[in-house]
């Protein structure tokens, strides 16, 4: 009869089999009710699993991460069963959890409408009202292709297929609704109070473009009330944020057709660019990187030497030049190793460390594009270490310095590190691999941070810490990487000679502190929403003339302010000072400087900052104080 230990390391022992529903009832009412599911040793089950034999138990509720996850993916059925209630001859395919909800594809003879969908929100809430029980089942494969294909769901049908022959399948059902799935879920469809249909996308079955195109509707499921309400503020304030917009409305950038992926820089927007790259290129010169610059098109047989051909190359664009086949570059490691190797290196010459704001391209799927998030044409603050294993911990020690300080400058505090771990699309031996990731370990362990890890997350051609941080309204952003590279030194026959006079392999450490400067450029500007910090911003003041009689002296004060290297301008129109600033306060811009005759005869400025914040009237030597000690607290360190 079964003994069960729960997480504190009591025990209880049954005199017959028992489900984790009575488990969860023994040790107290409150955690009955809240019970989802249960783990069991070291996989999830439902509450109504009978346990039989000796085991390691703990409860799950909505406050564990995979009480939310079953949640969530409970509610996806309960989207599908009210679904088919409304429209019968609707198919259903699948409906997995992601960020923040759910999703469930389905083929159906017309678009859903708006209307649609809040119908089926209300149908769920009326499923969910009824309370009926969630309950397993298994069937051997074949007795499930054919239960499914006799309801003529053959996308479900054709799912089951593909589990190997042999193996059983587990079907759910809550009412007259029965779909495949491996589990657990909640015990019964009053579980799910909490949850909202966001919208409906298309979808390719399979995510094929080659298939047949199905309907996606995406919803967002939560434990409480305020969780919910508090998401959907968070998506207000992105919507608020997205430096799509702000892009059009602060003149920064813009997309259009005729370069999907690409986007067009506005002078106030590659100002932006040129201040995070001239921040970025101080930090290559104080930490000992050499600046480089290597070719955009190389010849697809340095690729093939690489990896990257038998490992990238659908995401590579490809041209043809005098019968010879070329790539555009989608990374710069292979550049950076010719680089190394047109000399003769010693030991001494190591760590030798290179940088290039280097522009690489990427054939991401038109879908995928987004904004500056997610482009075919960006440019890395890419850098390259070439060193001996023994120096592999410093270096990746200074490099998390350099990252922690630069995100700091950048406003940026709130900052997780993650080990990406070896895919199972890789190159070098597990021995190999063994050796990187505990170099990584050791250097973080070393710094005295913390990590989690993530399987198989890893490049190709090595692991890599990766910073994710979090912006102001609380969304992941992952931006830096450190990736450490026994391999690519092999395959493209780097050397140096060591202190025997024998020839060696450098270790080869690719590093980014901002990944893209394109996308981290999108992050900050959602982060900060549009108001960049005064040594960002494109504009940092601007002179306001009152009267036609003070304009001169507004324009003086706009030739002295640039002269000195700030990015002034000036408005001299003929309008109401009202009317100036209230325009240029939609601009974001950190300070207002407004001149009247009386700011004239005076030699002053009415200084307004940001934020409709009234400063008072300063001399202007008062002013560029202030601005000056604004900005040199960045790039004066």
């Amino acid at each position: 009869m079964p003994n069960i230990t729960l997480p504190d390391g009591s025990r209880r022992s049954y005199d017959h089999p028992v489900t984790l529903a009575e488990v969860a009832a023994g040790i107290g009412p409150g955690l009955a009710k809240a019970a989802l599911a249960a783990r069991l040793d070291d996989r999830l089950v439902d509450l109504d699993h009978r346990v039989e034999h000796d085991g390691r138990v703990s409860i799950v509720t909505a406050k564990d991460p995979e009480g939310l996850a079953i949640l969530r993916h409970s509610t996806a059925h309960l989207l599908a069963y009210a679904v088919k209630e409304l429209f019968p001859e609707a198919q259903v395919t699948i409906g997995p959890v992601i960020e923040d909800g759910f999703y469930y594809d389905f083929a159906y003879k017309r678009p859903f409408t708006p209307e649609d969908l809040q119908a089926i929100e209300q149908r769920m809430r009326q499923i969910a009202e009824r309370d009926e029980p969630v309950r397993r089942q298994v069937l051997p494969r074949q007795q499930a292709v054919e239960f499914f294909e006799a309801q003529g769901e053959r996308y479900k049908a054709e799912i089951i297929r593909d589990i190997p022959a042999g193996e059983d399948v587990s079907l759910y059902t809550e009412g007259s609704f029965t779909d495949l799935c491996r589990g657990p879920h909640v015990p019964s469809t009053g579980r799910l109070r909490v949850f909202k249909l966001m919208k409906v996308a298309g979808a390719y079955w399979r995510g094929d473009h080659r298939n047949e195109q199905l309907q996606r509707i995406y919803g967002t499921a939560w434990a409480r009330k305020e969780d919910l309400d508090a998401y959907l503020h968070r998506l207000q304030e992105a919507e608020r944020r997205d430096h799509r917009r702000l892009g059009r409305e602060l003149d920064l950038f813009h997309f259009q057709d005729e370069a999907p992926g690409l986007p067009f820089w506005h002078p106030r927007g590659w100002q932006v660019w040129q201040a995070v790259e001239q921040y970025m290129r101080r930090v290559y010169r104080d930490s000992g990187y050499h600046e480089v610059r290597a070719p955009q098109v190389l010849d697809v047989n340095l690729w093939k030497r690489s990896g990257h051909w038998d490992n990238y190359a659908e995401n590579m664009f490809f041209t043809q030049s005098e019968n010879r086949e070329y790539a555009l570059k989608p990374m710069n490691c292979p550049g950076h190793v010719q680089i190394f190797n047109s000399a003769l290196r010693s030991y001494r010459d190591l760590p030798l460390r290179y940088g290039e704001f280097g522009g690489c391209h990427r054939n991401e799927p038109s879908g995928a594009l987004h904004g500056l998030l997610r482009v075919r044409g960006f440019t890395q603050d890419d850098g390259h270490i070439f060193c001996t294993e023994g120096q592999i911990e410093s270096e990746v020690a200074a490099f998390h310095r350099q990252a922690m300080r630069t995100y700091a400058d950048f406003e940026l505090t709130d900052i997780e590190l993650k080990i990406a771990l070896r895919p199972a699309k890789r190159i070098g031996s597990d021995e190999v691999w063994d050796k990187a990731e505990a170099a990584l370990r050791a250097a973080l362990q070393g710094c005295g941070v913390p990590w989690t890890e993530l399987p198989g997350e890893g490049a190709f051609y090595g692991p890599k810490i990766e910073y994710h941080i979090k912006d102001s309204i609380g969304r992941g952003w992952q931006v830096g990487t450190m990736q450490v590279d026994f391999m690519m030194p092999e395959r493209l026959d780097a050397n140096y000679i060591d202190e025997h006079s024998t020839r060696r392999r450098p270790v080869m450490l690719h590093r980014a502190i901002l990944g893209s400067m394109e996308r981290f450029i999108g992050v900050l500007i959602e982060h900060h929403a549009g108001a960049l910090p005064a040594w960002l911003a494109p504009v940092q003041a601007v002179v306001l003339s009152i009267t036609d009689e003070s304009a001169d002296y507004a324009a003086q004060l706009t030739q002295r302010l640039q002269k000195q290297g700030l990015r002034v301008e000036s408005d001299l129109r003929n309008e109401k000072i009202s009317f100036k600033i209230r325009e240029h306060s939609l601009q974001k811009i950190p300070y207002l400087l407004v001149v009247g005759e009386k700011e004239r005869k005076s030699e002053t400025v009415a200084v307004r900052a940001r934020g409709n914040q009234d400063l008072g009237v300063m001399h202007l030597p008062e002013f560029e104080a202030r601005l000056r000690s604004e900005l040199d607290s960045v790039l004066a360190r």
